[in-house]
């Protein structure tokens, strides 16, 4: 295996290793401290300021704890590890290369879109007064990263499934 090759498939290791962690361990306690009530993480069409403001008051302080702890440092690391991961597939998979910009633009713009809502939703567990321009704008990172990765995540998997019609025909 090239190096480059196994630098991939390392990351990609790494990537669900610490999406396993964020879906077994860290959101699932979130959740249980919140009453049951979904992370701003995984409300991906977004959040108006009255859910914001309920999920922030059914968060316990070991809720609090787990969000700007292990699971931010978990999301630290998730967005670049997928990125790696979505754009080996962009260059391994696509042949149009107008069409690779647009899934590497996607692939880019919803790393940046993820660590801004990290930033953001970190704000939001940590003023004393939340504003729902501060809630808007952390929605608005969490829309947009959800709507450019689910977009090349989808596209990579047409690709994919066209490489192997292309194999299982030839």
């Amino acid at each position: 295996m090239t190096p480059p090759r196994m630098g991939y498939w390392l990351a990609f290791g790494a990537a669900l290793a610490v999406y396993a962690a964020m879906v077994f361990w860290t959101l699932p306690r979130i959740l249980d401290e919140a009453d049951g009530l979904a992370p701003f993480d995984l409300r991906f069409s977004g959040y108006g300021p009255d859910e914001a403001r309920a999920f922030l008051s059914a968060l316990s302080d070991e809720g609090r704890a787990v969000y700007l702890g292990p699971q931010r440092l978990l999301d630290a690391l998730y967005p670049a590890l997928l990125a790696v991961v979505l754009a080996g597939g962009v260059a391994a998979l696509v042949r149009s290369p107008l069409l690779r910009v647009v899934l590497l633009v996607a692939v880019l713009g919803g790393m940046a879109a993820d660590y801004l809502e990290n930033a953001r939703v970190a704000a939001l567990l940590t003023a004393d007064t939340v504003t729902d321009e501060a809630i808007a704008a952390a929605s608005r990172a969490t829309v947009a990263k959800s709507a450019l990765t689910g977009f090349a995540m989808g596209m990579l998997l047409l690709a994919l499934a066209r490489r192997m019609r292309e194999r299982w025909r030839g």
